[in-house]
């Protein structure tokens, strides 16, 4: 489900189904049918398993300190749709989702596509509409058969690549590979993020048969400790990154590989303290996002994306408390997930994930595959993070993207009204 979808559905009488269809064929006879949006503006496309969202964030506030207008489309929604297709970072207007499905229900397209492969066909609409100069588009499963594939890149990222959505993608990390490397198109530069060696040369192989030049982290560039950038013989010092944790570092050296890519093929000119000024107030909006003096919120759904907070954990809140407030999907890696944050937590109170009723995990089931030995079951989210605020140490709200949006709104009202 997404939030708020529905209701131009209904207004605008442009039926689309809740199944997951990977396949190009449906979205391709929507662009024909729209005068091909997709093409209308440049694109960066971006899949992989983590650090898609953080990249992004990163690469379009860059994008709009060098004064190009953006647009952003990501997955899932915060608070309702109108947050995942944005332009210069702000969430659409109703007014203008209201003009794109003028043109969707005109052009016909109702009943031919899915939910997702509408909500994409309205993102392309918005870059056909609102005319930005840089589009940034992440993937929503996969890649190769994401209805988002349609495009043809200027720039491909590929941030990571681990286990996930197994039961589409596959059970191996070069089938998953297979997937993410499908983005690959041949006159795009591709930057990938330091992969599994088994992903790796499934990417490679792609790059090979498509003619694609590879940018690779480690590489062709990198972020030293203490965030200093470094391609060949340019080097940008004195980066202040606002997103936390050791992964974000990588995450920033490939916003600022593409950025450089775009600046070239856009002819423009790179500015070192614009980059400065743009990672220094990047913010996304579920990624180790402080809510309060001691409580934040972290999407790890995954074990990779679990780790990854784990390490945060590790580096910034060394021998403090922690107390996990934990809901999740079940056809997650959920026992992955938890010998995870188990390295760093004793302390677990396990919610339910109302938003996704269809693939919820029951809360007495998340308690059952813990190890922790002190463990407890909540029927309220809320209730629960400020219960254990009162306790010593910090609170982390995580295990799925849609419980924070579930209550993300609601906690920042609690904090701002104490």
């Amino acid at each position: 489900m997404i939030p708020a979808f529905d209701s131009y559905k209904e207004r605008f009488n442009v039926e689309s189904s809740d199944e997951i269809k990977p396949g190009l064929e449906a979205i391709e006879q929507a662009m024909e049918m729209l005068g091909h949006p997709e093409l209308s503006v440049p694109v960066v496309h971006v899949a992989g398993t983590n650090g898609k969202g953080s990249t992004i964030a990163m690469l379009e506030a860059i994008c709009r300190a060098h004064d190009l207008k953006t647009m952003t489309f990501t997955s899932p929604c915060i608070e309702d749709v109108h947050d995942q297709i944005k332009i210069n970072n702000g969430p659409l207007a109703p007014f203008q989702m209201d003009a794109i499905f003028k043109e969707l229900k005109a052009a016909g397209v109702s009943g031919l596509l899915t939910d997702f492969e509408l909500l994409t066909a309205a993102a392309f609409m918005a870059c056909k509409m609102y005319k930005p100069d840089i589009a940034i588009i992440e993937a929503g499963m996969g890649g190769r058969f994401d209805s988002t594939n349609v495009v043809r890149p200027i720039v491909s990222i590929i941030p990571s690549i681990a286990l996930e959505h197994t039961n589409f993608l596959g059970d191996t990390l070069a089938k998953i590979a297979y997937h993410k490397a499908g983005i690959l198109k041949p006159n795009a530069i591709a930057v990938i993020g330091e992969l599994p060696q088994e992903a790796f040369n499934v990417v490679q192989e792609e790059a090979i048969k498509k003619e694609v030049i590879l940018r690779v982290d480690g590489e062709d560039f990198e972020a030293l400790i203490g965030d200093t950038y470094v391609q060949g013989l340019l080097e940008i010092n004195d980066l202040t990154r606002n997103l936390k944790g050791a992964h974000q570092r990588h995450n920033m050296a490939l916003a600022i590989t593409a950025f450089i890519e775009i600046a070239q093929k856009l002819s423009r000119t790179i500015h070192e303290d614009l980059v400065r000024q743009a990672i220094a107030r990047a913010t996304v909006a579920g990624r180790f996002e402080q809510l309060s003096k001691n409580v934040f919120l972290d999407g790890a759904h995954n074990p990779a994306s679990a780790a990854s907070l784990r390490k945060t954990i590790t580096d910034l809140y060394p021998n403090t408390p922690i107390h996990i407030v934990m809901g999740i999907l079940r056809d997650k890696d959920v026992d992955g997930v938890l010998r995870e944050l188990e390295q760093v937590c004793d302390d677990f109170t396990f919610v339910e994930v109302e938003r996704e009723q269809h693939r919820l995990m029951p809360a007495e089931q998340l308690l059952a595959h813990s190890q922790a030995t002190n463990k407890h079951v909540s029927g309220n989210a809320l209730e629960a993070v400020l219960e254990k605020r009162k306790e010593p140490g910090i609170v982390i709200m995580t295990g799925s993207l849609y419980l924070l949006a579930q209550w993300r709104h609601t906690l920042q009202e609690v904090f701002r009204a104490q």
